[in-house]
């Protein structure tokens, strides 16, 4: 298939995807990863092209959006994501990527399928969410964010009960994800990764990028709380299934 055409079904991915993240604050990689992979035929370099144009979206609403941040579970998460994501930098490196997929994806669709029933179902009592695993979902996130850059699953778990508002939610996730992201392209300037090819993927596929967050921004703005929250676990079981049924 010639580039440009493998390119455009790129873009397409592109925006759908990150039509999903305007929306719902997170997703968009996971979810478009291994579609590119089949499509680019190289995962390093999916992850590379998916995380720029991440950075660009989450920029945008961390820029945009600035106010509504809640920075005292933003801290908390930011501080237990990042401990965790050395260990998934050199996990990348050194384990079967396959199997980890598979455990993560089996531990998010149980996990996305309870939460999604909760909230078609109202709760007679207001359950705690315990403090010692919530921690060890943020940390388990920044792990797998180091190594795949898809460790959003596991933090939204923890931060859906942390942050109910959807626009906080939005807002404090993309600014952990510009965090994570700066890291991880911050790795791959120092490894001297970004070549030619990848920025000029890049270029291409930004104006599926926009077109995106134009439609997330204006599905978000016509979603009520309670819808918000049921879209937000659908997607994190559709990423669940992704993941166990993506073994590359």
């Amino acid at each position: 298939m010639p580039v440009v055409e493998i390119l455009l079904l790129v873009g397409l991915i592109v925006f759908i995807t990150h039509t999903v993240e305007a929306v719902t604050g997170f997703g968009c990689t996971v979810l478009a990863f291994p579609f590119v992979i089949a499509l680019l035929g190289d995962l390093e370099q999916a992850k590379i092209v998916l995380t720029l144009l991440a950075w660009v979206l989450v920029f945008y609403f961390v820029v945009t959006k600035f106010k509504q941040i809640q920075w005292k579970q933003f801290r908390t998460i930011l501080l237990l994501s990042v401990l965790g994501m050395p260990a998934g930098m050199l996990l990348f490196k050194s384990l079967n990527a396959g199997m980890l997929k598979m455990i993560l994806g089996v531990f998010i669709v149980i996990s996305a399928a309870i939460q999604l029933y909760k909230s078609f179902v109202p709760a007679t009592g207001t359950a705690r969410f315990p403090k010692l695993a919530g921690y060890t979902f943020l940390f388990a996130g920044g792990i797998f964010h180091g190594a795949f850059a898809v460790g959003g699953p596991l933090i939204v778990l923890y931060s859906t009960r942390k942050i109910p508002d959807k626009g906080q939610f939005r807002a404090t996730m993309c600014l952990l994800w510009l965090c994570l992201n700066t890291v991880l392209i911050s790795q791959y300037i120092i490894e001297r990764k970004l070549t030619f090819t990848i920025g000029s993927e890049t270029l291409f596929l930004l104006p599926f990028l926009i077109s995106g967050i134009f439609a997330g921004e204006a599905i978000h703005d016509k979603v009520s709380e309670n819808l918000f929250k049921k879209i937000v676990f659908s997607v994190l079981l559709l990423v669940g299934i992704i993941m166990v049924i993506w073994n590359k």
